[in-house]
């Protein structure tokens, strides 16, 4: 157990153990941001006849159609639902919810989950964080009831159970015993043990030529005996292990870019541990992508660097860039962005987890143990999409016990990272409570910087379902910038459709160039007037890149000795294997 930090008082800090011990039957959700949005509704909701009446009204209706519906039913042997579901959900998709009586469940179910999505929104009078709160809650207490996840109720379930004699569910309780082991010994999940970077995953040849106390810097080597001039340099978020970038060859950015004639490094950064408490936003500005330029720069000096970031590491690189600007200085040639926020007022569904009630309540779960634990973060993105990622999941593996093959992409997202208490609580703060950042409040060196001082040409890839960094969010920093962006709208999430390589079946993209003197078209003008194109992404920004260029060169040495960059080991380091 690790020691709880010394506090300004003699006195324990009861306030924040309290919280902090709350958070582990919590997911580090606040229990008082729930109740303050559900108080906020339900008050606004009785102070509202004519709401109540409208939800009177819709439930009887809704009572008459289901009436009618098992009358239907009852004469017609297989009848879908009549209320279908969202095009997401695939809950009720198989051919046997629509015999009798399933298909009168997956009906009622459907009509419940509009009546209480009409009874959760468009009260007035609540405020629009409290509405969504409020809906999703009940969206998550309807996902735990649906009849699809319980055997009794399951026809699908009920058809395996009769043919397979039961077996399905010995095996199901096999599955859920060994998973239950499993987390109790703090193991990955059945089958992520069999990619191991270095072996089969995060297999790009390279070396760390650069060390400190956060990140090793890998240098990848060349595969062409000519590379463009201008290094490439990545940073990915600290949220996430660096190889998610360099997965198996096949679907590899990294190897992707080295074998297209790009001298490529890569920030690996180091997964804190308690004592690494106090690293904050400036630490990783500085430790991190200051001291990877610095590194490249020594490496491939006289050049400019490409640059890269994702998610978080995009943000973060942002900050970089517009710290650059201000101060004149020019290393930066292009600034390329993966999924990556810069406005956060409408950052999509996280909002969800954050208020001011629920940043207190992070902060002091983080003050106890020194950092936010990956399972913790895992607990809210699942939330995010409950269906997909917990219910079904549940019902595939512990009832109709079959366990979907492991991937790669599988296999590094259970691979996961710890964040530091005062980065995060920064994080947390500066940009998603105040959005500091995006409107010129954000300081470095102690003074505010501006995203509108970027000059340097900008590649921005969102995802058409991203969660986390919803297109239309990233979409804003046209808004901003006064410089040449290319804005790339990929299919996929925000994991997936970043690692979309050629070849990739039912990959597509919409991408257009706004030009310093052109107009700024809002986001469903831009998606309605720029023409989707099938394929993989990669080749656009990798010509990008090569357009950006100035030319051919041999390969530069692997590390720069003279100025303090030796080689320190092969790739993929050791950072990357931290626990």
């Amino acid at each position: 157990m690790c020691a709880l930090p010394q506090s300004a008082s003699v006195e324990p800090n009861v306030d924040r153990l309290l919280h902090a011990w709350q958070g582990r039957f919590t997911l580090g959700l606040s229990p008082t941001a729930l109740l303050l949005a559900s108080l906020d509704w339900l008050t606004h909701l009785a102070n509202a006849p004519g709401k109540q009446w409208a939800l009177v009204q819709l439930g009887q209706a809704q009572a008459l159609g289901l009436g009618h519906y098992a009358a239907q039913a009852t004469a017609t042997p297989q009848l879908p639902p009549g209320d279908p579901a969202l095009p997401q959900d695939h809950r009720f998709a198989d051919a046997d919810w629509q015999i009798w009586p399933f298909n009168l469940l997956a009906q009622a179910f459907l009509l419940t989950e509009q009546w209480w999505q009409q009874a959760t929104t468009g009260v007035s009078g609540v405020s629009q964080h409290h509405e969504q709160v409020v809906a999703f809650a009940a969206r998550q207490l309807l996902d735990m009831l649906a009849p699809s996840n319980f055997l009794l109720t399951n026809p699908k379930l009920l058809r395996a159970t009769w043919t397979q004699g039961g077996m399905n569910l010995a095996q199901g309780a096999r599955n859920a015993s060994e998973d239950w082991q499993r987390s109790l010994a703090g193991l990955r999940p059945v089958g992520a043990d069999a990619f191991v970077p270095g072996t089969n995953v995060a297999v790009t040849p390279g070396t760390v030529i650069y060390r400190n106390e956060l990140i090793e810097l890998i240098q990848y080597a060349p595969t062409t005996t000519r590379v463009y001039a201008e290094p490439v340099l990545i940073v990915p978020a600290w949220i996430m292990k660096y190889y998610i970038l360099d997965l198996s060859p096949h679907n590899s950015l990294v190897k992707y870019l080295v074998d297209h004639g790009h001298t490529v490094f890569m920030i690996s950064w180091k997964n804190p541990a308690p004592v690494d408490r106090d690293f904050g936003m400036e630490d990783y500005r500085q430790l991190g992508v200051m001291a990877a330029l610095d590194a490249v720069t020594a490496i491939v000096p006289g050049h400019g660097v490409h640059a890269a970031g994702y998610c978080l590491g995009g943000t973060l690189l942002t900050i970089v860039a517009a710290a650059l600007a201000r101060d004149n200085d020019e290393r930066l040639r292009s600034l390329t962005l993966f999924a990556a926020q810069t406005d956060f007022a409408e950052a999509g569904e996280l909002t969800l987890f954050i208020d001011e009630s629920q940043v207190a309540y992070l902060n002091d779960i983080m003050w106890a143990q020194g950092y936010l634990d990956s399972a913790q973060m895992a607990g809210a993105f699942q939330l995010l999409r409950s269906q997909d990622l917990i219910w079904s999941r549940l019902v595939r593996e512990y009832l109709l016990g079959t366990r979907a093959p492991m991937s790669d992409l599988m296999a590094w997202n259970a691979d996961g990272t710890r964040l530091p208490y005062r980065m995060h609580a920064e994080y947390l703060t500066r940009l998603f409570l105040h959005n500091d950042l995006f409107e010129g409040r954000y300081p470095v060196d102690g003074r505010p910087i501006a995203l509108s001082d970027i000059r340097a040409p900008l590649f921005v890839v969102a995802t058409r379902s991203d969660h986390v960094a919803p297109w239309r969010s990233v979409y804003k920093l046209m808004l901003l910038e006064d410089t040449e962006v290319t804005f790339l709208l990929t299919s996929g999430g925000h994991n997936a459709g970043i690692i979309s390589e050629p070849g990739h079946p039912q990959r597509s993209y919409q991408v257009a160039t706004c030009g310093v003197s052109d107009k700024y078209v809002d986001p469903e003008a831009w998606q309605a007037a720029t023409p989707a194109q099938a394929g993989s992404w990669w080749p656009v920004w990798q010509s990008w890149l090569a357009e950006r260029s100035s030319g051919l060169t041999p390969p530069p040495a692997m590390g720069a000795r003279a100025g303090g960059y030796s080689p320190l080991a092969a790739a993929p380091g050791s950072y990357v294997f931290q626990s």
